[in-house]
């Protein structure tokens, strides 16, 4: 299949801003030969996320939606005619188009600036599966792609679709160091569970400019058995930490009594593991009362920030903050957004439906959005409201 020229199908006249998503879907490479190309490809984009963002979250639902809207609206995101594609079109141009390029554009356009130098903004990274396409698959990777997320915005600043693989933690290992690449790390904060604690991803995000934090278990022994040693020493061989630093916060709720974290920094093992960059070690020590039972989880991790920028109270937010990339966007894509019931397996398409999702999550928390079934139920009555927040500029933040 041929590409068009022009990377956006046919000349728009797009009522829209400048650096708004869908002037950048514009961006996007048209897979369609220029003779058969009946949509502008950057409407297409825009109306599966306006959609979406009006609770049609299927392929079947986002045509059915654009088939239903009048012409005025279909118009201001594109459609000249007033008429839009059907699914079948919908499904074989998603299997065609390229989803690492359109990760790349949508990186372009929800890329924050960088964050003052007073701030520390985390950045969590983790892996993900399209359930609906595992079904399809023989033998292949259980994992599909690797997101790295903003805590503080509740943007995906990175998509890395995975291909290849069919074991999960060397997929996700083996696309980290792309994902990497692709994020301005100077005043962010790298977050990740302990499969990513790997000497040549810490050393990556140092030579970036960027900080870590990771948890430390055993696939790192020697790493683990020394942190362990120096919080939880044998009886006999205890001995007070030289420098130690500590927080406590309690709190109640979701089911939980005495909801308690405690985490302890200390910097006496800088000089001693060989690690890159490494600033701190830390313990964090959870326990919580459910149903009259008491509950505990002990965790040890590493950090590159020093104790001047990483207190311990800095510290467990960023722990804490990392939790967004599940609550936050892999819950409402597929909870509220359906990804785990969807069947599409050809292609390209769960990839950039999926991109196409995360796209229209990432413009509801920009806008300051926090309960997105809600605005869901709003955007369904009032697709206006959707249509502006597509082809509107982003908005500035304080």
């Amino acid at each position: 299949m041929e590409s068009t020229s022009n990377p956006a199908g046919p000349t728009m006249s797009l009522p829209a801003s400048p650096d708004s998503l869908v002037a950048a879907f514009a961006q996007v490479p048209d897979p369609r030969r220029k003779a058969s190309v009946t949509y502008p490809l950057a409407a297409i984009l825009a109306m599966a996320v306006v959609a979406i963002l009006a609770n049609h979250t299927s392929v079947l639902a986002i045509a059915e939606w654009g088939a239903r809207q009048p012409a005025d609206l279909l118009g201001r995101l594109g459609f000249r005619t007033g008429r839009t594609p059907c699914q079948s079109t919908l499904q074989r141009l998603f299997a065609k188009l390229d989803g690492h390029a359109l990760a790349s554009v949508l990186r372009a356009h929800f890329a924050a600036t960088t964050p003052p130098a007073a701030t520390l903004e985390g950045v969590a990274i983790d892996g993900k599966a399209f359930r609906g396409q595992l079904q399809y698959a023989e033998g292949g990777c259980p994992v599909h792609a690797l997101t790295a997320f903003c805590h503080d915005h509740g943007v995906v600043l990175a998509h890395e679709p995975i291909e290849h693989g069919a074991d999960k933690s060397e997929a996700e290992l083996t696309v980290a160091p792309a994902l990497i690449e692709q994020v301005a790390w100077r005043n962010r904060v790298l977050t990740g569970d302990a499969l990513f604690c790997q000497r040549h991803l810490c050393q990556q995000v140092l030579d970036a400019g960027g900080d870590y934090l990771l948890l430390v278990k055993e696939n790192q022994p020697t790493l683990y058995a020394a942190i362990a040693l120096l919080f939880d020493p044998p009886p006999a061989d205890a001995l007070p930490l030289v420098d130690r630093r500590e927080v406590r916060t309690v709190e109640r709720g979701h089911g939980r009594r005495d909801d308690t974290r405690r985490l302890v920094a200390s910097t006496d093992l800088t000089g001693y593991l060989d690690w890159p960059g490494l600033g701190q070690v830390f313990r964090l020590e959870h326990s919580w009362r459910e149903r009259g039972r008491r509950k505990c989880q002990l965790h040890y991790g590493i950090t590159s920030l020093g104790p001047e920028r990483g207190t311990p109270a800095q510290l467990l937010t960023l722990k804490r903050g990392h939790w967004v990339i599940e609550n936050r966007l892999h819950r409402g894509k597929d909870v509220t957004f359906g990804e785990d019931a969807s069947l599409i397996h050809v292609g390209q398409g769960p990839t950039v439906m999926a991109i196409v999702r995360e796209a229209a999550i990432s413009l509801l928390y920009r806008a300051g959005s926090r309960r997105l079934r809600a605005r869901l139920r709003e955007y369904g009555q009032r697709p206006e409201l959707a249509v502006a927040l597509v082809i509107g500029s982003p908005p500035t933040r304080a």
